[in-house]
């Protein structure tokens, strides 16, 4: 019997193109999912007759309340090697194997990099009103050469953001904690002594931590209050380590300067939620990881990883304890027309 294959949150109907699916298209059926399910309730029963899902980073909550009611799952494919939302002892118990992919960090740096250019240069304002006849010059750019970044997070992707601010001739500091001086040493920036001194300097501070019990709502009202009025605040990591109402007061009073955004407490972000029309907010709907390269890769080893179970061999096996997300590799020959 042929098995069926969902492929969830597929917004843009990429995944069966931007990868090669042949090797397993003798066994499997593949059925995109162009909408996000929102509840228990609806996924199950889209994914009444599933055999293997493939999901897109964190978003689709698998917890053994839902592995429990689909049967017919035999194997669920995550992009990348860490995902906090499956349930993986109840996969275990129902037979449900996990694996992951490769990601890379790449597009993340890329993005917190045009969105704080964007806000530093007002390019929304500035394309839009030059679209609609709107004033010419309306903004004051705000200089990156000789102001201070401030990084919350030095790791793989915070480094490489370092590294960018360094270039643009900024002066970088970074902060979390369990960044050591030999580590900001490494990158080449200094140890702020506490993350309200990086707060108060910074005319930039960036956000790149892992969501756990320490970093959950670390930037509240408190620490907001720490900022600059004319500094900017980029978060590209996850929605819950800045409080969200905090933030919201903070745009809407005008006590910081701005604020980009790609991460949210509730993803794709509701009709009417109050980020879609907060001031002085640039928001984009978690484009972290949307890359061709990311894509080829996820797309392209979850195939793989299809072809590796259906051989009694399975591959990149979830969870992988204390393993980062490893670098991707660069996409196939054979993919490379289709991205």
């Amino acid at each position: 019997m042929r098995l069926r294959c969902a492929v969830l949150d597929d917004f843009q109907r990429v995944a069966t193109e931007i990868a090669d699916w042949s090797p397993v298209a003798d066994a499997v059926d593949v059925v995109s999912f162009d909408t996000h399910h929102a509840d228990e309730e609806t996924l199950a029963a889209a994914l009444a007759d599933i055999d293997i899902v493939v999901t897109l980073r964190e978003r689709v909550p698998f917890p053994g309340s839902l592995i429990a009611r689909l049967p017919r799952l035999k194997l669920i494919v995550a992009s990348g090697m860490r995902n906090s939302v499956i349930d993986y002892a109840a996969a275990e118990t129902h037979g449900v194997t996990v694996c992951g992919t490769a990601s890379s960090s790449t597009p993340p740096v890329e993005l917190t990099w045009a969105l704080l250019l964007g806000l530093a240069r007002g390019l929304v304002q500035e394309s839009n009103a030059l679209r609609e006849g709107g004033p010419w010059q309306q903004t004051v750019g705000a200089d990156l050469h000789g102001r201070r970044l401030g990084l919350l997070g030095l790791g793989k992707i915070g480094s490489r953001v370092a590294r960018v601010g360094l270039a643009f001739g900024m002066r970088v500091s970074g902060w979390s904690q369990n960044l050591t001086r030999e580590r900001a040493d490494e990158v080449g920036v200094e140890l702020a002594p506490s993350k309200e001194e990086l707060l108060r300097t910074a005319d930039f501070v960036s956000v790149h931590l892992a969501l756990g019990d320490r970093t959950r709502g670390l930037l509240g009202a408190a620490e907001l209050a720490l900022l600059k009025p004319t500094a900017y605040l980029v978060n590209t990591s996850r929605a819950a380590i800045v409080d969200q109402d905090a933030l919201l007061a903070a745009l809407r009073e005008g006590r910081i300067a701005g604020a980009g955004v790609d991460v949210f407490d509730t993803e794709p972000l509701p009709a009417g939620h109050p980020m879609r029309t907060a001031p002085r907010l640039l928001a984009t709907p978690h484009l972290g990881y949307v890359s061709q390269a990311n894509y080829a890769t996820y797309y392209g080893q979850a195939v793989e990883a299809i072809q590796a179970y259906l051989a009694g061999s399975p591959v990149r096996r979830l969870p992988a304890s204390g393993t980062p997300d490893v670098q991707a590799v660069p996409a196939r020959s054979d993919n490379a027309g289709r991205q």
